[in-house]
């Protein structure tokens, strides 16, 4: 199958074809040369959906390895392996860096005052992975195509003056994930009542939440109240955050089943 009809099976939109076409663009840059290709960092919903069109293409997972830095990393390229390359050495041809930029703890700078410099650097979002933020420093994985210029040129984020050095990636300090595990139960595992549960809402206003576009099941967006979710499941909002269904019980003697939801704060 072509790369076009390809495209037309999964349903692309315009913005998404141009993204998808590049990864099938290095996944046969890899095979045709043998050597590693990567793609930029991908979100994790464009992550779902890169991997939906290599197994339509017929490649194994087998063939590519997901890279985000350290375990858990939200944003990931997708390294493809040539014949020589095993997967648990991916890491030995992996083009991502790791950087710390230092400052004065009293800016009290956010993960957007960060992302806002480097866009008015010229930095496109695809390069850059995670940005992990402390109270003095931040932590971030970028590609090695904008290392060395951040490293000569990266100078301030917001009022605060910045302190750019290069880290090794086992140096990098990952925040703890806070999250609260909440029990419950409900009538059907229905993506509308779950998702009151999870994002503390009314039921009405949970269906109107998911026909209105803006939640996604397991990063893809999802419409319909009535889909049916599953242990291991995340759902996430804009503007409500995520959650994942971590446990399915059995039912009660009203009929209704018990879950248990870890909800990230």
């Amino acid at each position: 199958m072509d790369k076009t009809k390809l495209l037309d099976k999964l349903g692309a939109d315009k913005e998404d074809r141009l993204l998808l076409a590049k990864v099938l663009d290095r996944a046969e840059q890899s095979h045709s040369r043998n050597i590693p290709a990567s793609t930029d960092f991908l979100s994790p919903q464009q992550r779902v959906m890169a991997q939906e069109l290599l197994h339509l293409a017929g490649i194994p997972e087998t063939a590519y390895a997901a890279l985000g830095g350290y375990e858990g990393a939200e944003r990931t390229i997708l390294l493809f392996l040539p014949d020589w390359l095993e997967a648990e050495d991916a890491q030995s041809q992996s083009p991502l860096r790791f950087l710390r930029a230092s400052f004065r703890k009293e800016y009290h700078l956010t993960h957007r005052d960060f992302l806002g410099s480097l866009m008015g650097m010229g930095i496109i979002r695809e390069k850059v992975g995670d940005i992990l933020v402390g109270e003095d420093e931040a932590d971030l994985i970028v590609l090695d195509s904008v290392a060395s210029f951040l490293l000569e040129s990266w100078i301030s984020a917001g009022r605060a003056k910045l302190t750019v050095s290069e880290i090794p990636g086992e140096y990098l300090h990952i925040p703890q994930v806070r999250c609260e595990e909440v029990r419950d139960t409900v009538s059907s595992l229905r993506l509308d009542a779950v998702a009151s549960t999870g994002f503390r809402l009314a039921r009405g206003k949970a269906a109107a939440l998911v026909e209105s576009g803006k939640v996604q099941v397991n990063w893809r967006e999802c419409t319909k109240p009535d889909h049916l979710l599953a242990e291991g499941d995340t759902v996430s909002a804009r503007g409500f955050g995520k959650f994942e269904l971590t446990e399915v019980g059995g039912t009660t003697k009203k009929g209704r089943i018990s879950i248990v939801v870890k909800r990230f704060i």
